[in-house]
């Protein structure tokens, strides 16, 4: 895998949680990850969970970033998935762009592969290893599975944290119609060659049935049991959205609701607080600014996993945002399952038909609304202020145990028992 500790950011979660709790279930994982990353976001408080005795497998990898770091500032926050808005993008970003989408596929790891293979086939072959797990994005890990497979007489399961041709920020690559294809083809590839394919939303197994017929398991992304103490309750009436706020992201009604709800209701606007915890797209904050929320905003930035806990647990409200697009719809991000043990209600914004939607309806841990909702969502922010007032804002989780990793990592060991 790519991202581990240190790395921060979501996409090193996952498989933390699994090769943690793995060993309860009688399997003992072993970790192939690069030993020099270029990793967008760092949070050394991981390093803490990484359980003892674990075998770590570290080899180099040569990644263009290092490079392109020299001449722009925008590869870091292209890196961490912000990319810049198609108006206002410069000569260079345009050209970054450019050459990211159609120079390095299916993505900028594209050349740890070849020395990656070579290592782990004789890593596999001196140890008895019979089952190899890659997990992308970024997607060139997948590629080290097929190779592998190719190689040797090995089981390959390819667990796809996000889409791979269907993402969102495809279409910001400015991809040609050969380099389309291209993605279309290795896709094709990995699909139809693992053993196993493990997807995080049915949304995402409902796509891929339609392009192989290799088994496809779902196993989401969940909560552990943090050992961060809860602090008390904001006296605030805090909304609090955690984890990266891209621009594409940027929810009108909700400011729209949140600028009449201020003008019409003094006391919302006496204790009317909005708590932004992770990177933070201008735009977002040029929109905050529009509609006069500037004043009760705390942009806090990028905080360790953590004390992002600590925010997650003492806001009244959490706010999930997504795109309102199609593409979006297989997107549950690693948060919602946090939100959901915080004991915190949660308001979501995003498409019509998400797997989100599913998941908060069925464990009653918040509201879902579309684009098109700022009636009822404005209504729905008013009524859990007056909850707050009278001190008995709270949620009341149904069935969310499901989603906790030692579920989860239950149901990952009986597919790897299978064989």
């Amino acid at each position: 895998m790519y991202y581990w500790p240190p790395a921060g950011g979501p996409g090193v979660q996952r498989w933390l949680k699994f090769v943690k709790y793995l060993p309860q279930f009688n399997i003992e994982p072993i970790v192939y990850c690069p030993s020099n990353p270029v990793y967008p976001q760092i949070d050394n408080s991981l390093l803490d969970e990484i359980p003892k005795g674990i075998t770590i497998l570290k080899q180099p990898i040569s990644e263009p970033y290092k490079i392109a770091n020299v001449f722009s500032k925008s590869t870091k926050t292209i890196s961490k998935g912000i990319f810049p808005d198609k108006n206002k993008q410069s000569i260079i970003q345009k050209a970054m762009l450019f050459v990211r989408g159609n120079f390095f596929i299916p993505d900028a790891r594209k050349n740890w592969v070849k020395p990656s293979v070579r290592y782990l086939s004789t890593y596999i072959s001196d140890y008895n290893i019979d089952t190899v797990i890659t997990s992308g994005p970024p997607h060139s890990l997948h590629l080290i599975g097929f190779k592998l497979k190719k190689n040797i007489d090995i089981r390959w399961i390819a667990d796809f944290r996000d889409p791979w041709t269907t993402i969102g920020y495809h279409k910001q690559l400015k991809l040609t119609k050969i380099a389309k294809k291209r993605h279309k083809r290795l896709e094709s590839e990995v699909l139809n060659n693992a053993d196993t394919i493990i997807v995080t939303s049915n949304v995402t197994k409902t796509e891929f049935k339609q392009l192989t017929t290799k088994p496809i398991e779902v196993i989401t992304n969940g909560y552990d049991i943090e050992q961060v103490k809860a602090k008390t309750l904001d006296s605030k009436f805090t909304l609090a959205h955690i984890g990266s706020f891209l621009s594409k992201r940027n929810p009108l009604i909700l400011w729209q609701s949140l600028q009449e709800l201020i003008n019409e209701n003094d006391e919302f606007a006496q204790y009317f607080k909005l708590n932004l915890v992770g990177l933070v797209g201008e735009e977002i904050l040029s929109t905050i600014e529009k509609y006069n929320l500037t004043k009760y905003l705390n942009n806090v930035g990028y905080v360790s996993h953590n004390e992002s806990v600590k925010y997650q647990k003492k806001a009244q409200v959490l706010l999930l945002i997504e795109i309102d697009s199609q593409d979006t719809k297989a997107i549950i991000p690693g948060k919602l399952f946090e939100y959901m043990v915080s004991n915190r209600p949660i308001i979501a914004i995003g498409p019509s038909g998400s797997d989100v939607e599913t998941i908060i309806k069925q464990t009653n841990t918040g509201d879902y609304f579309y684009y098109n909702a700022k009636t009822a969502l404005k209504a729905k922010i008013l009524s859990h202020f007056q909850a707050f007032k009278f001190g008995n804002l709270e949620a009341k989780p149904i069935g969310v145990s499901q989603y906790s990793r030692v579920h989860l990592t239950q149901k990952l060991s009986k597919i790897l028992l299978e064989f």
